[in-house]
């Protein structure tokens, strides 16, 4: 009997001995910088968030939290990094309605589920889009656009992210709803389609507010119409306002981590996060991108990305569009 017992003592000896070794590697997280992965290149609205967000969580944690801009397909390519990286709460990534939602409707060799590949961590804001144009659109007002539009089908070029984004599928709709018919240039961030916008190469662009507003504000572009109002640019109409409906949706920025990261560590950096933005100082830096805070916990982001994707497949079928 007592040879029974000391040899499942020593049988379990080993496995209790990392109990403690998990619970101080908990305990000294961070112990090394961090790296956050924004799969957009820098000088758009994902970027400027994240760079934003990060600031704060790296003064609050005491640690360097290095933006890295893994550009490409869509914010595809840099998800799929953070997908494949080891989940010991060293590599996070920024999650978008695009990438995590929108690009399951179009892509059949995703390399990653939007859901199940991740841990979900925080939802970080909303934005409305916003129709922006330069000279090529031949109009400073929505109306005036559509008008031009219809009279050269086919003829006028607008950017987009790529056919893997939200902005592009809700650029379809737009179409489909006013009669026109655009052509697609794809970018691999916003911040490389404006030059092409003030210069005429490409027409108008549904973009997100915290990129453009200051190139509207600086009267280097035009602002059509928002989807929601918009505290960036309180002067623009809604689409609905103008009788383009229904046409209201808005973006999301979350933030995520290789799925099996400790749930200690997603609960810190969710808590931290939103004690520094849903209260000013920090409240008034978000709506000064015009995105409205949220800061959500990890289950309530889950939940979001799994409906939106549900929600975008659904427009996708009724815009006829099928997975490639």
């Amino acid at each position: 009997m007592q040879q029974r017992s000391r040899r499942a003592f020593l049988k379990a000896a080993p496995a209790a001995a990392l109990f403690p070794a998990i619970a101080r590697a908990k305990e000294t997280w961070p112990a090394r910088p961090i790296r956050c992965i924004v799969p957009l290149p820098p000088g758009g609205g994902t970027d400027a968030v994240a760079r934003l967000a990060m600031q704060h969580l790296s003064e609050a944690l005491g640690v360097a939290v290095v933006v890295d801009n893994k550009p490409g397909a869509g914010g595809t390519i840099g998800s799929d990094v953070v997908a494949h990286a080891a989940p010991d709460g060293y590599t996070f990534g920024i999650a978008t309605s695009s990438s995590h939602a929108a690009a399951p409707v179009f892509r059949k060799d995703l390399p990653y589920d939007p859901v199940t590949s991740f841990t979900a961590v925080t939802l970080l804001g909303t934005t409305p889009y916003v129709l922006i144009a330069g000279p090529a659109a031949g109009a400073k007002d929505l109306p005036g656009f559509i008008a031009a539009a219809k009279a050269q089908p086919g003829k006028l070029v607008c950017a987009s992210l790529g056919i893997s984004t939200l902005g592009y599928l809700l650029t379809r709709q737009f179409e489909l709803i006013t009669g026109i018919e655009l052509v697609d240039a794809p970018y691999k961030g916003s911040g490389q389609a404006y030059p092409d916008l003030m210069n005429g190469t490409v027409a108008v662009m549904l973009d997100n507010p915290t990129g453009s507003a200051g190139l509207v504000r600086e009267n280097r572009l035009t602002a059509l119409a928002v989807t929601q109002p918009s505290a960036a640019l309180p002067g623009v109409p809604t689409f609905d306002s103008l009788g383009v409906k229904p046409f209201d949706d808005v973006f999301w920025y979350g933030l995520v981590a290789p799925v099996g990261l400790p749930a200690e560590i997603a609960q810190r950096v969710q808590q931290t996060l939103a004690q520094g933005f849903l209260a000013d100082p920090g409240r008034a830096k978000m709506r000064a991108l015009d995105v409205t805070p949220v800061f959500s916990a990890p289950q309530g982001f889950a939940a979001t990305m799994a409906r939106d994707t549900r929600k975008w497949r659904d427009l996708a079928d009724r815009l006829g569009i099928k997975p490639e």
